[in-house]
């Protein structure tokens, strides 16, 4: 985005997407995947775009972290990192989702 000087709300949303990319997968967005393949190319490589292969390329240091939780995570990622930004959800609708987070409810 930085080089076609196409920066809008939705560029902070991409943006986004690869910071819950790098917590997840506990990677640097460039360096490790190859010749020219970044981090979101690698992730929706690795994973086919489906939020249930996500275990496949979770941060080992996340340990125990609940698949439900983390497929969340991976699917607001991929919505963030839609290819075309009128595609992208607005940051409003992210903090909406995530506020949405499955959680497992624990009665006393």
């Amino acid at each position: 985005y930085a080089y076609t000087l196409k920066v809008d709300e939705k560029s902070d949303v991409y943006s986004f997407g690869v910071v819950l990319l790098e917590l997840i997968t506990g990677r640097r967005p460039l360096g490790d995947f190859g010749d020219g393949v970044d981090i979101v190319q690698w992730a929706k490589m690795a994973t086919n775009c489906t939020k249930e292969q996500v275990m496949d390329i979770i941060d080992a240091r996340l340990g125990q972290m609940p698949q439900e939780e983390a497929m969340h995570m991976f699917f607001i990622a991929m919505l963030c990192l839609q290819e075309h930004s009128v595609e992208r959800p607005t940051m409003r609708e992210v903090v909406q989702m995530l506020s949405e987070f499955p959680t497992k409810r624990t009665t006393h």
